[in-house]
């Protein structure tokens, strides 16, 4: 059972959070006592399927699954949809998911930069327009969008992800003015390098690439703009999460929180 209840009863959807920061905020909205929807690509069901038993078991809550394409919106409404007849009401949206291409933009695929553009912005924009009108009705609600530090600063050839998380802050600050009298927030989290399965793997192939200890990438790759040159844990943002969605939140709304160690600091 969970060690608390603060948000027992609510419902919340968290978009990407089959693993790393995603599932970190799941987790933690769950402990809370959320009832929650999973989502991410399904590469291993009965994997997923475990994971949100365990989940369920652990937090006394009810867990769903969604595999929607959010490159459809289409498919993004109807995961809106279903979360809300899963659990008779939506109170939380977490639009996470996010994908990532690095290459000068003179040779960027414009593939990439489409999927990186529809993913991390459009899909924040379909699934927030989709859930409103449930938190309108209730009477309350809260989105956080996953902006990354990258929405507050720029890093070379990564020109789609910049421009969708800069897109990402503004859209942030545009709903939070436009709800700002219903009694629903709407902020980003902007967090640095972060203590995920996926960073790890960089780290790694960087490693092996430059031919160069795992500790130098970290600490002249990874870390190097991170001032207090530690990754940031994902149990912190899922932390944020939970404050951000409890008691004493609801002031807080138009921001764009860094969780970075320091990096927009400079």
């Amino acid at each position: 059972m969970a060690t608390g209840a603060m948000l027992r009863g609510k419902a919340a959807l968290v978009t990407g959070s089959t693993q790393g920061i995603g599932l970190a905020m799941l987790k933690a909205l769950a402990s809370a006592g959320c009832n929650v929807t999973m989502h991410g690509i399904a590469n291993d069901l009965e994997k997923i399927n475990g994971v949100c038993k365990q989940i369920a078991k652990e937090s006394g809550v009810e867990v769903t699954y969604s595999d929607a394409n959010l490159l459809s919106p289409a498919a993004i409404r109807d995961m809106v949809k279903q979360t809300h007849s899963a659990f008779g009401r939506l109170d939380i949206l977490v639009n996470n998911a996010g994908i990532q291409y690095v290459s000068p933009v003179h040779e960027f695929p414009e593939d990439k930069w489409d999927a990186i553009i529809g993913v991390c912005l459009n899909a924040t924009f379909h699934a927030t327009k989709a859930a409103l009108p449930y938190m309108m009705e209730q009477g309350w609600g809260r989105v956080i969008n996953t902006g990354s530090m990258h929405a507050l600063v720029a890093s070379p050839f990564k020109s789609a992800y910049n421009a969708a998380k800069h897109g990402v802050a503004g859209f942030t600050k545009t709903v939070a003015l436009e709800v700002a009298t219903k009694n629903i927030t709407v902020n980003a989290i902007c967090p640095g390098y972060t203590d995920t399965d996926l960073v790890r793997n960089q780290i790694a192939d960087t490693a092996r690439i430059r031919g160069v200890p795992v500790e130098s990438v970290i600490r002249d790759v990874m870390l190097a703009d991170q001032p207090t040159k530690k990754f940031v844990r994902p149990e912190d943002i899922g932390a944020l999460v939970v404050h951000l969605c409890g008691p004493h939140s609801d002031s807080f709304t138009g921001a764009c929180l860094s969780i970075d160690g320091g990096w927009v600091a400079r």
